[in-house]
């Protein structure tokens, strides 16, 4: 021990002047518990023994090099180490060195505004005074993880809560087997389907379940679909044994992602666009979700056409979206960019290279004009002003800039550019008043954002999806 102090006071005592030694991983709201923490140690009766010599910061260095097992027993040797091992500060410092593959951010925002599950928390002021990192860390430790499915509109992404990434894909459940069959018996075909390929049983692990957004009008028809759904979802995975359930829809969880509860997202699916305002963790449908009937599918056509209009021949639909996903962007300015060379190769096999040029961006600039592409539709700026302007009318409770927040999702949705462009737009299509401080963010982990809103709530704690 006598050595582990000389080591710790060697690195420590060149950092101690002019501030405190103990690190801070990330500044948070429970900073101000340090400082009550230290007060209580001086007003404490009971004594660490000899360690009373040793600085506070010192001791806390010893606990980070201990780690959390040997930590956590001191807290039996008596009321003073009960004290320094609780700080939250060295269990934020463990969550954050012991937790590689997931970012702290993403710890403290799982932490502090999903745990208390819905409605959701906006505001740090709002977290819980007994908010203990030592337990967040124990059940993490504890908890081996959750089955993810993310059942987009296009395709389904699933794996594992522990990893940093989905492990596979397949098709989505909307569309997997038999399309005739009812959807109960789909569901189940799907669901044993992706356990089969994980080599999981279904009662072993929970499941977070993220349902695409398919009905959107907030009347009897839409909610009762919508209800069915869900249900359906529940009643399946529990009548194959899953022990505990948690059904989101994608946006909702896309929202997540980029570490927000309230905003709008802009979801560019598979076949449309949805335009969804949530507010709290809930999707606002008496606000209105605006859909746009040109996605993925549609942006991919348009490109095999100038393709085909230019002579340029391929072999695949897959061909032309695998160039849609490494060529193509969204210009800034659209007329400028005409007068450009933006000509560029890529190749999609090692023998098949592949140029195009105008392309490019003509592609991506059918978001914004659906008539360069032959289609009767609002354009992507128009849809999300539109929705921005039903949130200002509405009036809703909270602060009134939340749908200012603009998060988009979508495999399409990542074309370079396309958040720059929508920002641009909506501040020169929406009055002064109301654009004002919009902020468009891409999507936070590309095709994959839903996916990992799922992951971190999967990750708060078992109990939260039950």
């Amino acid at each position: 021990m006598n050595s582990l102090i000389r080591k710790v006071w060697g690195s420590v005592s060149s950092n101690r002047s002019g501030s405190s030694s103990v690190s801070n991983p990330n500044p948070n709201p429970m900073s101000s518990e340090y400082d009550r923490f230290l007060q209580l140690m001086y007003i404490q009766n009971s004594s660490t023994g000899e360690f009373d010599r040793i600085p506070i910061d010192i001791l806390m260095q010893i606990l980070k090099i201990m780690g959390p097992r040997e930590s956590a027993r001191l807290r039996a040797v008596c009321k003073s180490w009960k004290y320094i091992v609780s700080d939250n500060r060295l269990w934020i410092y463990f969550l954050q060195n012991h937790n590689k593959e997931e970012a702290w951010d993403s710890v403290f925002f799982a932490e502090t505004h999903l745990r208390s599950g819905y409605p959701l928390r906006v505001f740090p002021a709002q977290m819980h005074d007994d908010l203990s990192f030592m337990h967040i860390y124990g059940q993490r430790v504890q908890v081996p993880g959750a089955i993810i499915i993310d059942g987009g509109s296009g395709y389904c992404k699933y794996g594992w809560s522990k990893y940093s990434s989905p492990s596979g894909r397949s098709a989505t459940f909307l569309e997997f087997g038999n399309i005739e069959s009812p959807m109960p018996s789909r569901l189940r075909h799907f669901f044993s389907t992706i356990c089969n390929r994980m080599q999981v049983k279904t009662s072993s692990q929970p499941m977070v379940v993220s349902i695409p957004l398919c009905h959107y009008d907030d009347n009897e028809s839409a909610k009762g679909s919508r209800r069915q759904l869900k249900d359906a979802i529940y009643a399946t995975l529990f009548d194959m044994n899953v022990p505990a359930v948690c059904a989101i829809n994608q946006a909702t969880l896309a929202l997540l992602a980029a570490r927000r509860t309230s905003g709008i997202v802009v979801n560019v699916g598979f076949h449309q666009t949805s335009v969804v305002p949530i507010l709290h963790g809930k999707v606002m449908h008496k606000v209105g979700v605006e859909v746009v009937g040109m996605g993925a599918l549609k942006l991919t056509g348009f490109l095999r056409d100038q393709m085909q209009q230019n002579n340029i021949h391929f072999d695949s639909l897959y061909t032309v979206r695998t160039l849609k996903e490494n060529l193509c962007y969204v210009a800034l300015d659209y007329e400028a960019e005409l007068s450009k060379n933006t000509e560029a190769s890529f190749a999609v096999t090692t023998n098949t290279l592949f140029t195009l040029s105008k392309e490019r961006f003509q592609t991506g600039e059918m978001l914004f004009r659906p008539r360069l592409a032959g289609l009767q539709a609002m354009g992507l700026h128009q849809a999300v002003g539109l929705c921005m302007d039903h949130c200002h009318d509405a009036e809703l409770r909270g602060d009134d800039s939340w749908y200012k927040t603009v998060v988009l999702a979508g495999g399409s949705a990542c074309l370079p550019g396309l958040a720059e462009r929508l920002e641009k737009e909506l501040y020169r299509l929406l009055p002064a008043s109301m654009s004002s401080g919009t902020r468009v963010l891409p999507p936070p982990y590309g095709p994959d954002s839903a996916w990992f809103g799922a992951k971190l709530v999967s990750n708060v704690n078992a109990t939260y999806l039950h």
